[in-house]
């Protein structure tokens, strides 16, 4: 099978190399071709170096750690669906309403997704990028699924032309690409990506059309506490207990809500040398500092969300998936190991801000990773700038 697949490839590379009449399609072929085999070129000159984690490998296994909570979130989708309708019909079919909501976003993800990443590498001449496989995977996972097809289509679009291909592509961007495309759909069209009425999508069994229920999310029933002190309790009483928050079976993004298979991804992708633990570190420490010191100020005449025990912010909403895939993004987030810590530890604090201050962002992780974004290069920058200054000059 492997001797002729690769022999498919040979017969029509001379159709895409220089002078073939699909030559602008050669970076097309290339990405196809290296699905199957490890590119053939090496370098020429030393130094060489030999790694089993090249960036097709470093992309494949963030992808296979995804794919948990996008089985996971076809699952969740298809439980919230049956449950607001009062019924249980099995395991099977909560799983195959799920597979079917969801199956459409992640397939308009990737084929418009990668109709940008062919047209710009085309132009351009280079070959396409693996990271449109993290990319095309995560901006579904963040969304609702209640999302219209055209509106994931203009969402992805966004985020690969404007977060990314417009600075010269993938290595020189310095948004998160699916997190650009989140933040732009949540601005553009808001009442499809917030409020209570975008998180449950329903079977109508009798025209056999997709409808929506008002659910509120454990982010907004938090906020919303009246009780100083007792938002825990709140949660409770609204079904959302520790442990149906910890593994993720309420409604939410699709793939975002279980902060048990992020613990999971999060321990694997480290342990893999793939995430950075300092990213992720930081991350949790600035949750819980931020949570504590908001716990501090918080007082019988202030709001109750103030109140919240700071573990539930690492557990509630997205926070945990935008820790674990968003946050570590290679590309958009800083080189140095110091400014990894300072990142890391900032995007946790902002989090926890936007969360308790600003109720129009329930959220919160979006906003707090895409600030950061901006300011990864200035971390680096003062980094380098810090260690210069205190290096003993050579006399």
């Amino acid at each position: 099978m492997q001797k002729l697949i690769k022999n498919l490839f040979d017969a029509q590379r001379k159709h895409f190399r220089k002078g073939g009449k699909l030559e602008r399609l050669y970076a097309f072929f290339e990405s196809m071709e290296t699905v199957f085999f490890a590119p053939a070129r090496v370098t020429q000159l030393v130094p060489h170096i030999r790694d089993h984690l090249d960036v097709k490998r470093y992309m494949a296994s963030v992808v296979f750690m995804l794919l948990p909570l996008l089985l996971f979130g076809m699952y969740n989708v298809g439980y919230q669906a049956y449950a607001a309708k009062q019924l249980n019909p099995g395991h099977f079919w909560i799983f195959w309403f799920g597979f079917k909501t969801v199956l459409p976003l992640v397939i308009v993800s990737y084929v418009v997704g990668f109709a940008w990443e062919i047209l710009f590498s085309a132009i351009r001449g280079h070959e396409i990028s693996e990271g449109l496989f993290v990319t095309a995977m995560l901006f579904p996972l963040t969304l609702p699924p209640t999302t219209p097809l055209w509106q994931a289509a203009l969402g992805i679009s966004f985020g690969v032309v404007i977060g990314k291909e417009v600075f010269g592509g993938t290595g020189r961007n310095f948004l998160n690409p699916a997190l650009t495309g989140r933040a732009f759909l949540y601005f553009a069209y808001p009442s499809q990506m917030s409020g209570d009425a975008v998180w449950t999508a329903l079977v109508n069994f009798k025209a056999g059309a997709v409808d929506v229920v008002s659910a509120a999310t454990p982010l907004v029933v938090a906020a919303e506490a009246k009780v100083h002190g007792a938002v825990e309790q709140v949660l409770a009483d609204a079904g959302y207990t520790f442990n149906t928050l910890f593994f993720g079976l309420y409604p939410a993004s699709i793939g975002a809500s279980s902060a048990f298979l992020c613990l999971i991804a999060a321990i694997v992708l480290m342990i893999l040398g793939i995430a950075s633990y300092r990213i992720i570190l930081g991350d949790i420490l600035g949750i819980l500092v931020m949570g504590f010191i908001v716990n501090l100020t918080a007082g019988e005449s202030s709001a109750a969300y103030l109140s919240l025990n700071p573990f539930y912010h690492l557990i509630i909403g997205g926070a945990a998936f935008g820790i674990v895939f968003m946050s570590t993004d290679p590309v958009s987030a800083p080189d140095l190991h110091i400014s990894r810590w300072i990142y890391g530890f900032l995007v946790g604090v902002l989090t926890v801000v936007i969360r308790v201050f600003n109720p129009a962002y329930p959220e919160g992780i979006m906003l707090a990773i895409l600030f950061m974004n901006v300011f990864a290069p200035l971390l680096d920058h003062m980094v380098i700038s810090i260690r210069l200054r205190n290096r003993i000059p050579n006399v």
